[in-house]
Formats: structure tokens, C-alpha cells, sequence
């Protein structure tokens, strides 16, 4: 989340599009009721008619799968009036930039696709900016600090600043405003009713609700949630969304935002702490072989000429020290050779299970995590466990996946000869350590009660695999042993076990010669003197700059809301209370919540004010506010319009030139659908990797007409491996069922309670039938399309549920950019169970 929680009570308008948080997120209903009492309007765009929509002000029902259509509209509908934010626009975006004349558009393409490998140019040279100045890196002290040598020089290609041409009339055709206001001009209002089946007087209402918030001193939010991101363009998805947030001036500001509503409680913390194939801890780049195989390439490559990523060598090198301590040196580059190197290609879930199903990997480690239930196909993703030679699977009790060579799962036991290990983990309230939640607030959770004896706790077991390890490598070498040998592993209490506070304590941050923890990321330095396991979470640890390690995150239980020095009125940001990184910031970007000269768009609702001689602030600004000297004293930076500096170009970005699949999101039909692409003739996101497992089971709309998506209950969790273990959650919730309208149900002849089967060329489930007016058929370019939706919690494991999987029909095909598969809109049949 840009915002958090509690403010979202400062929204005049909030619009839900692909979360059901009533249900989901219950902690954000509590807010948007506070926002609602205070005169707040909620908006739900969605499929069904969700318990959210329940308590809206307005509803609008959309496709699965349209939701470029609806915002591309949008875009068009605020341009049109001139309802943006314009001197938002004007002084916070890359609207005024130029782009180079080479740059087009025509019938679904931009510039640079390549139809052999049905991808854009690498070098995306017709997307990018026309410049009109250039000048090199300042490396001196008083100027960005670079890692460097011996010699105390740079010792890496430092980069260039290009400084964009612009048009501040934006008026001309090749600026980023004329690019924008061209493009969505081709969806009418009517043309967005006909693709999302949205009714026109519903769409056009939405429309004039949400863009009111573009008035200066309102505050609009969205909140999305899978909905959004299970798509083949849900990165495009998530940044139509920033995009409105951007013209409507609601980026940075008391009640804005695009705000994620995570899956479950720490999917903030995993990907912090790189849980990813293509990041590392703090969302640097993970280094390849190709374009990285030195500390000075990686550097090169991956330094950004502007904004606070500038830093980023001090960031990487903290990080090797607390990887590699004293091993890390200046003259081994830090160990930066130590770090692995993948190839390059894409390694994210589908890509793996692909490379799986072809023999060509031998084991997994399947770490809370369970693909023979919750992975798209998951009936060829069972297959391809089939081909390891070893599994291990660490979880509370049997998953499908530590189970799917048995007879529950329709296979043959004697035919699979993958060795399958179940190690027994401990739940989350057997084990103490800190969470990252939606708004980005770290905080800690104490232990309630001790594991059982044969349950061991993550840290404990990966902690005995790593000193196992380093004693095999130690003993009888191998390729490359210092990688594991040389590792710091300091994180063991008297007794020899994992500590998790030594853990906290080495991502805070500390000074290598003393040990002193750094009170934040503004401390860490590229010259090794300091090491950090992730940047983002440096001053979270720092127990008021206490040597000691502390007993828990800085100030994690003041629930006191004060009002900065020099205001008089605080507006929920709780800075007291838990810790939100970084460096404590409650509102990313929060300068842009006030105007270049500092005045706040909105007085009533101040994060951070210029009074003519200081800035006063009710959140720890996102932006230079300050200069400190060496004697420590500080003198107040005056305003700019630099409000964005956690992107390289310092501005709000409208054009996109990194994206896999074009600089605007652009409509395109999901992998499969019901009607072919109104907006143009290329049918599907161009640039989205379609393995051979994925094409061999396409259904087409002829075969299966029916667009089936899947949600989440507040009864059950994620894949259902615990709530499908305790039986009075069952009782809440006993059975797998889908929701069906009452016209598809009349016209297959099914009522409430029958049994059903859903099918298509992936596979078959069964469920109970809830025939129900949550779902409506849509009027989809002059054709009835259906839809239905299921939970995905079920399985064959479990001690007191079992029933189908929704991810036994869900394509394994995924985002252009995230490779995230598309299990929000796919093509099925549906049938009542022959007796």
C-alpha cells in the first residue's frame, strides 16, 4: 500500500475493484466505515455482488478480466472534461515529457514488437524520452556517493543524467499528455459499456463519482486485491490504476493511494525480503550472469542516474556484508561473486513447473507452500512432482502437494519414484518474529505456546540446514564451497538455536567496527563499513539508538495520534505505533500532497507543510526536507517539485518505457475468452510467454462459453490446509460450491443444492450448486455472456473437508510482466452431476 489502514477514514471517495475486503480484509472495513460516517462514498467494481458491494454506495458489475476497458475509459472521460488534477499533472508527472517521434501505435502493437519472439525490443529505443541535456554523475563527497576502490575513485561506470525535453503547455503531439489523451480516446463510453458488459448509465455514474476526487484538497483510494493482478496484463492492471491516481491528483495525499490488500498477513514481508526469483532483499534486481558478472557490472547496470535508488551501491554492498562479514572485502568486491547468478530467464512459478514436467529438475523444497492444490493446471503441475527425484515438504499437517503421489490424489503410488519428505512446521502462533502487513507496518508477534516436540519453527529448520551444509562443504569441498562455508550464520542464542532477534537485529543495520545498530537506511555506506540485510527495514530494529539489541521494533505500541510540531490536528498516521518502512514514512510520496511552494492542497488534512522557514508534518517526509552537516545540524531544504523520488525520473510516470507489454495498459481479451477483442484485432497481451502445457489445453468459447473466476471466504485460508484441518471452521463452511445466476442455472437445468460438474480441457470438479443473484449475465458486444465464480480452498487432503479444486481448471499462463497466472477469468463448461 502507497497509504495504510487507518487512512483510509480520510477518503472522500473509495473505490474497490477486485478485493472483496469486506470479507477478505475486514481491518479496511473498519476505515472505510469511519470514511463513510464522515461523508465518504465507497464504490465496488466486481463481478459479484460481494458482501462488499453490500454496503456500497454504488455498485457496478464488470467482466472479469475488462478492467484496462473500464479505466482506459475512465482516462478518457477525466481528459475529455478536464477533471484532472492539472496542477498536479503539470508539476508532479511526466506528462509535459517528450518522446521520441519513432514511438507508435496501431492495432494493439507498440513500436518494437518483434513478431519472431513475440516480444518488445529489449532496448524499448521507440519508447524513450527525447533528451535535451546530458551531464555525468556528481561522485564527490558533497554529491552521490558510489562504492569505491582503494583509490578512493568510483569503480564502476558511473551514469548519466539525462535531462528530458518538455512542453509545459502540453500542447505538443509528441509530449506524454497528447500520447495519453490520443490513445484513450478510442474508449467512448459506449465501447467500454460493450467490452465489460457494465451497464452505460452505471459506468458513466462511476465515472463522474470517482472523478470529482480530481478537485483540489479531495482525496480518492483504491483498493484491489487478486482481482486486479491474476491477469495476463495485471501489472497493466495495477498501473491503470496508478495512472488515475495520477491524474486525479490522489497520489501522495491523506486519503489516496493505490492500495494492495495483500493475501494474508506477511505477503508484504515475503516479497521484502525477496521471495522472488528476480529480487533480491529490498527490491534490487537480482544479479544474472549476463548483465552482471562483477560487483562493478551490476553497479553499472543497475544504478539509476536519479532519485533515492542513487544509493543503491550502499544498499548492495551493506547487504554482501551481512551476507559474507569479514569475508567481504574491498578486494574481493565484497564477495559479490559469492552471490548466485541466475541466466536471466524467467524462473517464476509456471516457468519452474514447466522445466519440472520436462525432467529437468531433480528436487523442491515446497516451503509452506502447496501447488498440487493452489498452482494453476495444478493437475499437470502434480504430474510434473512426478518427474523430481526428491521433494521435501515443510507444513502443519499433509498438503496435497506432500501427498500427491497417493491414491487421494488419483495416482498410482508404485509408478512415482520421487522420494517425498514431510518436516512439520510450527504455526504462527508457536514462533515469535515480526510481520509486514498491507501498509507496509512492520510488527512484531510474541510466541503464545510452544510447538510440539517434532515441530520445529522455519528458522530452526532452515538454521540446521545451513550448519549441516556448511559442515558438508567444510568436510568434503565441492564447487565453489566458500559460497556456503564463507556465509554468516551468527544468529544461534547460548544454547545453539536460531534467534530470531539477532535476525531482526542484522536487518535493522549496524556499523561493522563497533556493532552499533543504524538508526536508519540514511547511515549505511559503500565502502563496507557498514552491514545491513535489507535496507527497507534499517531504524525498524533500533531501540532509540540503544548498542543493545531491543526487545522489540521501535516504538511498536504507542497508540497515541499526535500532531507533528507546529500542527495542531493529527490525521491518523500513528507513528508511534508499529513500525512502516521506510524510515517510519506512513504515505509514500507525500510531498506531492502539497503544492511546489509547500502549501498543502488540503489544510484539514496536512502531511507535510512549508511555513516559510520549516516544513511541519504530520509523517516523515518522503523527500530532502533537510540538510544535515557533519555537527549534526540541520537546515530546512525549501520547496521543489521533485515529489516521486523513489523513481528515476523524479515524476509520476504516465508512460512506462520498462514495461514488458507496452508504455500504456492497453486492453486485451484474457488467454481465453467468451468474444474476441472489440478494441483491436490482437486478441491477447502480445508479449506474454504461452508454454506448450498451457496452448494443449486452450478451451475456446465454442466448447466452453462460460468465464469462470475464483474468490476467497473469511471461513477458510488461502489453499485450506489449516481451515480444512479444524472442524468448526468447517461447520461454517462444510462444502466446495459455486455461484451460478439463476438464467444459466434455468438454462442448464440446475437449482440450489444439486451437483454440479465444471469442466474444461484442464480437467473436472464437482461442487454444490448456489444458484444466486450475486452474479448477473452480461450483454457483452450484443452477446449474453455468463459467468461464475468458486472458492479455491478445497482439495483431497484434509481431516475434515475435502472436495474439488478451482485450480484443476485455471490456465497456467500468467502476466506479461510477473508472470502471475490468470486465475481470475478462464472458459468452462458447467453441468448438472448424472445421478
Amino acid at each position: 500500500m502507497t497509504n495504510h489502514w487507518i487512512d483510509l477514514k480520510n477518503c472522500d471517495v473509495i473505490m474497490v475493484n477486485g478485493s472483496n475486503c469486506a470479507e477478505n480484509h475486514p481491518i479496511s472495513m473498519k476505515w472505510i466505515t469511519e470514511a463513510k460516517l464522515m461523508g465518504g462514498k465507497l464504490v465496488v467494481v466486481d463481478p459479484r455482488f460481494t458482501r462488499t458491494a453490500a454496503v456500497a454506495d454504488l455498485y457496478a458489475p464488470l467482466r472479469s478480466g475488462t478492467d484496462i476497458a473500464f479505466y482506459g475509459g475512465l482516462f478518457n472521460y477525466i481528459m475529455e472534461n478536464n477533471l484532472q488534477h492539472d496542477e498536479y499533472v503539470k508539476a508532479y508527472t511526466t506528462a509535459s515529457w517528450l518522446v521520441t517521434p519513432d514511438y507508435a501505435f496501431s492495432d494493439g502493437l507498440f513500436s518494437g514488437y518483434d513478431t519472431a519472439t513475440a516480444k518488445y525490443a529489449a532496448d524499448k529505443a521507440t519508447w524513450a524520452y527525447q533528451i535535451e541535456s546530458e551531464e555525468q554523475w556528481d561522485t564527490t563527497e558533497t554529491g552521490k556517493m558510489a562504492w569505491v576502490n582503494g583509490a578512493g575513485t568510483p569503480a564502476f561506470t558511473t551514469p548519466t543524467i539525462k535531462t528530458p525535453k518538455k512542453d509545459a503547455t502540453l500542447q505538443d503531439p509528441n509530449c506524454v499528455w497528447q500520447l495519453m489523451k490520443a490513445h484513450y480516446s478510442r474508449y467512448t463510453p459506449e465501447l467500454v459499456s460493450s467490452i465489460t458488459g457494465m451497464p452505460l448509465d452505471r459506468l458513466l455514474e462511476v465515472y463522474e463519482l470517482y472523478a470529482s476526487t480530481g478537485e483540489p484538497g479531495k482525496a480518492g483510494s483504491i483498493l484491489y486485491a487478486m482481482g486486479q493482478t491474476q491477469h495476463t496484463y495485471g501489472s497493466q492492471n495495477v498501473r491503470a490504476m496508478a495512472m488515475t491516481q495520477l491524474l486525479l491528483g490522489n497520489m501522495g495525499v491523506a486519503g489516496g493511494g493505490v492500495n494492495a490488500l495483500r493475501g494474508e498477513s506477511n505477503v508484504q514481508g515475503s516479497t521484502d525480503m525477496a521471495m522472488l526469483f528476480h529480487i533480491i532483499p529490498g527490491y534490487m534486481s537480482s544479479p544474472t550472469s549476463v548483465k552482471h558478472p562483477k560487483l562493478a557490472d551490476y553497479l553499472s547496470t543497475e544504478t539509476p542516474a536519479g532519485s533515492y535508488w542513487t544509493n543503491k551501491p550502499k544498499f548492495l554492498i551493506s547487504l554482501l556484508k551481512e551476507l559474507y562479514g569479514d569475508y567481504a572485502t574491498v578486494d574481493n568486491d565484497y564477495a559479490y561473486d559469492m552471490l548466485p547468478k541466475y541466466d536471466g530467464s524467467n524462473h517464476s512459478h509456471i516457468a519452474m513447473f514447466e522445466k519440472m514436467y520436462n525432467g529437468e529438475m531433480e528436487g523442491l523444497f515446497c516451503w509452506g507452500q502447496n501447488p498440487a492444490q493452489a498452482g494453476p493446471n495444478c493437475g499437470m503441475e502434480r504430474k510434473a512432482l512426478e518427474k523430481l527425484k526428491w521433494m521435501v515438504a515443510i507444513d502443519l499437517w499433509e498438503t496435497e502437494t506432500s501427498i500427491f503421489w497417493s491414491e487421494k490424489a488419483n495416482a498410482t503410488p508404485a509408478d512415482i519414484q520421487t522420494e517425498v519428505f514431510l518436516l512439520p512446521a510450527a504455526c504462527h502462533y508457536e514462533k515469535q518474529g515480526e510481520i509486514a502487513n498491507s501498509g507496509r507496518w512492520i510488527q512484531w508477534r510474541y510466541k503464545a505456546v510452544e510447538p510440539r516436540e517434532d515441530q520445529k519453527d522455519d528458522l530452526e529448520i532452515c538454521t540446521e540446514l545451513v550448519l549441516k551444509l556448511q559442515d558438508l562443504y567444510k568436510a568434503e569441498g565441492g564447487a565453489n564451497p566458500e559460497q556456503i562455508t564463507e556465509l554468516t550464520w551468527d544468529y544461534l542464542d547460548d544454547a545453539g538455536h536460531a534467534d530470531i532477534t539477532k535476525v531482526a537485529r542484522a536487518l535493522n543495520g549496524y556499523t561493522v567496527a563497533d556493532n552499533s545498530l543504524v538508526k536508519n537506511f540514511t547511515l549505511l555506506a559503500a565502502d563496507g563499513s557498514t552491514a545491513c540485510g535489507n535496507w527497507i527495514y534499517s531504524g525498524y530494529w533500533n531501540n532509540n539508538d540503544s548498542n543493545e539489541p531491543a526487545d522489540q521494533p521501535t516504538g511498536s505500541r504507542n497508540d497515541v495520534d499526535e500532531p507533528g510540531e507546529g500542527l495542531t490536528e493529527p490525521i491518523g498516521s500513528y507513528l508511534g505505533w508499529s513500525f512502516a518502512w521506510p524510515v517510519n514514512r506512513r504515505v509514500i510520496y507525500n510531498r506531492a500532497s502539497a503544492d511546489p511552494s509547500g502549501k498543502p492542497w488540503n489544510e484539514n488534512k496536512i502531511l507535510v507543510k512549508w511555513d516559510g522557514t520549516k516544513w511541519l508534518r504530520n509523517d516523515v517526509p518522503d523527500f530532502g526536507f533537510q540538510v544535515v552537516d557533519a555537527d549534526g545540524v540541520a537546515t530546512p531544504t525549501p520547496p521543489n517539485s521533485t515529489a516521486f523520488i523513489m523513481v528515476p525520473e523524479g515524476a509520476g510516470r504516465f508512460f512506462a518505457p520498462g514495461m514488458a507489454d507496452g508504455p500504456f495498459p492497453e486492453h486485451y481479451e484474457p488467454f481465453e475468452a467468451p468474444v474476441e477483442n472489440q478494441m483491436s484485432s490482437t486478441q491477447v497481451n502480445p508479449a506474454i510467454t504461452i508454454y506448450p502445457t498451457a496452448e494443449e489445453t486452450r478451451g475456446t468459447a465454442d466448447e466452453y462459453p462460460i468465464v469462470m473466476t475464483t474468490f476467497r471466504l473469511t471461513e477458510h485460508w488461502q489453499s485450506g490446509v489449516l481451515t480444512r484441518n479444524l472442524p468448526w471452521l468447517v461447520q461454517t463452511m462444510p462444502k466446495m460450491f459455486v455461484e451460478l445466476s439463476r438464467e444459466l442455472a434455468e438454462e442448464k437445468d440446475i437449482v440450489s443444492g444439486d451437483n454440479v460438474v465444471i469442466e474444461n480441457k484442464r480437467g473436472a470438479i464437482t461442487a454444490y450448486a448456489m444458484v444466486t443473484d450475486r452474479v448477473k449475465p452480461f450483454t457483452v458486444s450484443g452477446k449474453t455472456v455468463h459467468q461464475i465464480g468458486t472458492p479455491w480452498h478445497w482439495g483431497y487432503a484434509g481431516t475434515c473437508s475435502v472436495g474439488g479444486s478451482a485450480n484443476e481448471l485455471s490456465p497456467n499462463v500468467g502476466d506479461a510482466n510477473t508472470m502471475i497466472p490468470e486465475s481470475k477469468a478462464f472458459l468452462v463448461n458447467i453441468r448438472k452431476q448424472e445421478v
